[in-house]
C-alpha cells in the first residue's frame, strides 16, 4: 500500500522541475546543512549534553542571549520606524523618483558590512564627524565617548538592516488600492483611521516579514558589535568567536550555535503563525 502510494505520488509530480532544482538543492544541502550537521555532532560529542546545560544554564551565557534579544528587538523598531515611512514615500514618486530612491537604498548594499562599519568609527570617533563638529560649534569642550557602547551599535546595526525593512514594506505597499483610502476618506474617516484601520493592516504582512527579517538576521550579527562596541557589546555571535578562535572550544561554540538556530527557528515559526492567523 505505502509503495503503491508513492508511486502515484511521484507519478503526479512533474520530473522537469525536481531535474532543473535538484543542482541547487544539493548545493544547499553541502554548503548550509553539511557544515549545521558538523557543529551538532560536534556539540554532542561523547554523547555527552553537558554543552548544552551550560549553555541554557550558565548567568553569564543566559545574559548574553538575553542582551542579544534586545538588542534585535530594538534595531528592528528602530527599521520600522524610520523604514515604514521611506517605503510609503518611494510609493507616491513617479517612476524616475522612484528608481533614484531604491538607487540610494540598494548601492549601499553593494558595500560591505565591514566599510560601513570602519565608516560609522570614523564618524562617531573622538576625532570624528560629529565630535568635531559639536566641538566647533561650542556645544561642548571635549569628545563625546559615541564608540563603543550600545547607541553606537544599534546605529550602525539599523543603518546596515534598513534596506532588508523598506523591500518587503515597499513590495507590499505599491499593490494597496488607492480607492480603498479615497473611499475610507470619503465615508469620513480621519487621516488617522485610515492609516490605523485601512492602510496599516493592508500593510501589515510586509511590515512582519521585514521586521522578521531584520530582527532574524541580528540575532547573528557579529561585526558591527564586535568594531563598534569595542568588546563591551557582547552578542551571541561574539561569543561563539570567542569560543572557537581564543578558546578552541569547537564542542561548547556548537551548542551555542545550535541554541542560537533554534531560537531563530521559533521566532521564524511564531512569525509564520501570525501571519497565517491574520491572513
Amino acid at each position: 500500500m505505502a509503495g503503491g502510494a508513492l508511486a502515484a505520488l511521484a507519478a503526479r509530480v512533474p520530473s522537469g522541475p525536481f531535474v532543473l532544482g535538484l543542482p541547487a538543492l544539493l548545493f544547499l544541502l553541502v554548503i548550509f546543512v553539511g557544515p549545521v550537521l558538523r557543529l551538532l555532532l560536534l556539540s554532542i560529542e561523547g554523547g555527552s549534553l553537558g554543552a548544552y546545560e551550560k549553555a541554557l544554564t550558565d548567568g553569564l551565557y543566559l545574559q548574553v542571549f538575553r542582551d542579544t534579544f534586545e538588542i534585535a528587538a530594538i534595531v528592528t523598531v528602530f527599521c520600522a520606524l524610520l523604514g515604514y515611512p521611506v517605503a510609503f514615500y518611494l510609493t507616491t514618486l513617479s517612476r524616475t523618483g522612484s528608481a533614484l530612491g531604491f538607487a540610494c537604498i540598494l548601492i549601499p548594499l553593494l558595500t560591505s558590512v565591514l566599510v560601513r562599519t570602519y565608516a560609522w568609527m570614523v564618524i562617531l570617533g573622538r576625532n570624528g564627524i560629529v565630535n568635531r563638529t559639536l566641538m566647533d560649534w561650542g556645544m561642548t569642550d571635549r569628545p563625546l565617548a559615541l564608540l563603543h557602547n550600545l547607541p553606537s551599535v544599534i546605529i550602525g546595526m539599523t543603518h546596515v538592516l534598513l534596506p532588508m525593512f523598506i523591500l518587503p514594506v515597499y513590495s507590499v505597499m505599491v499593490r494597496v488600492d488607492r480607492e480603498l483610502l479615497r473611499a475610507a476618506d470619503g465615508l469620513g474617516a480621519s487621516g488617522w483611521q485610515v492609516f490605523t484601520r485601512v492602510y496599516l493592516p493592508l500593510t501589515w504582512p510586509g511590515v512582519l516579514a521585514g521586521a522578521t527579517l531584520v530582527f532574524i538576521i541580528s540575532l547573528g550579527f557579529y561585526i558591527t558589535p564586535a568594531l563598534l562596541g569595542g568588546g563591551r557589546i557582547m552578542m551571541i555571535a561574539n561569543v561563539i568567536e570567542h569560543q572557537v578562535q581564543s578558546l578552541l572550544d569547537w564542542r561548547f561554540a556548537g551548542a551555542l550555535s545550535m541554541v542560537l538556530l533554534v531560537a531563530t527557528l521559533a521566532v521564524q515559526a511564531i512569525s509564520n503563525r501570525v501571519q497565517a492567523r491574520r491572513g
